[in-house]
């Protein structure tokens, strides 16, 4: 039997649980509406952030893998100069047409093959080595394209061109990120065995097959074809950002170049995301803020990575011993 209630309460019986329980059910609901206004509103409410984190996960999805390569071949400066290489052919294309994307896209990319074919014709032909020529073509390619866009556009027009902006991706332009996104992954797959080797052990490619040159090449179009899609995200100088911090971070996490490869791509996604959610909350600028979070892991793998990070290597773990 439950016990009667008291005499002239209006109240029933356990009515302090069962505020008890409602209390804590507000509660959940609060803490529910919090985490989505706080990670999914931003993209379920607004179309252009959507389409940023689309832009945003396609590029990760190519530049990663290509990151990777570049750091394991000691290439990674060369991703740098090649992503200021690209400006003066996208410069070219704006003043021809604007802001037009085949113009832009056409330009950056017959740019960028230009500047590698006349570093290696330098760098074959004098004495003046590879890193040096490049050097000396990306400086120049970067003055270049600056004063070609002053010499029609506004200051507004320069910085689209030299920091991008994510949040303004348009139906083409995500097309085009997903399509090299996608050649990106297919070609790798099919080179992906002589780039390995080729990281590896050089010479002993060179030994046992003639696909060394060819691979090389293709993805030296990848490097290209990649800074591109960044150039039109995050500017031609933040593009390359979003190739190098990745791979850099999956170094410090896995000694398997597969390995390395997933969880550059992994944080590139990741950076996106959370940069996205960064720029929406706080108001500053999208791609600046992307590679800021990317940063910002890096550290942490810095710190704590299984792979040589610092942590690790200041309290090394017990080895066993027979």
């Amino acid at each position: 039997m439950y016990p009667a209630p008291a005499e002239n309460s209006s109240e029933p019986p356990f009515s302090a649980d069962l505020t008890g329980t409602r209390g804590n059910d507000g509660e959940r609901r609060i803490q529910v509406s919090m985490f989505n206004d706080l990670f999914i509103a931003p993209f379920s409410e607004f179309e252009f952030m959507r389409r940023a984190l689309a832009g945003a996960l396609a590029l990760a999805l190519g530049a990663g893998p290509i990151g990777v390569f570049l750091m394991l071949r000691r290439m990674s400066l060369v991703g740098d100069a090649m992503a200021h290489a690209i400006l003066p052919g996208a410069a070219v294309g704006f003043l021809l047409s604007g802001l037009s994307l085949f113009a832009m896209t056409a330009g950056g990319l017959i740019a960028g093959f230009v500047v590698a074919l006349l570093t290696g014709f330098v760098a074959r032909t004098t004495e003046l080595k590879e890193d040096a020529a490049l050097a000396t073509f990306y400086l120049l390619s970067l003055a270049l394209g600056v004063t070609i866009i002053s010499l029609k556009g506004t200051n507004i027009d320069l910085l689209h061109v030299l920091f991008g902006n994510v949040l303004a991706l348009d139906d083409q332009t995500l097309l085009l990120v997903a399509v090299n996104a996608t050649i990106t992954l297919v070609v790798l797959a099919l080179i992906y065995r002589p780039l390995v080797i080729e990281c590896v052990d050089p010479g002993f490619m060179r030994s046992v097959s003639s696909a060394g040159g060819p691979a090389h090449f293709a993805f030296l179009v990848l490097v290209v074809v990649n800074l591109v899609s960044g150039f039109h995200a995050l500017g031609t100088l933040l593009a390359v950002g979003i190739m190098m911090l990745p791979a850099a971070i999956g170094r410090f996490w896995a000694r398997d170049v597969t390995l390395m490869v997933l969880i550059a791509t992994a944080s590139g996604a990741a950076a996106g995301y959370a940069g996205l959610l960064l720029s929406f909350h706080t108001g500053v600028a999208s791609g600046p803020a992307i590679i800021l979070v990317a940063g910002a892991l890096y550290l942490v793998s810095l710190l704590f990575g299984r792979v040589g990070g610092l942590v690790r290597q200041a309290f090394p773990g017990r080895h066993l011993e027979a």
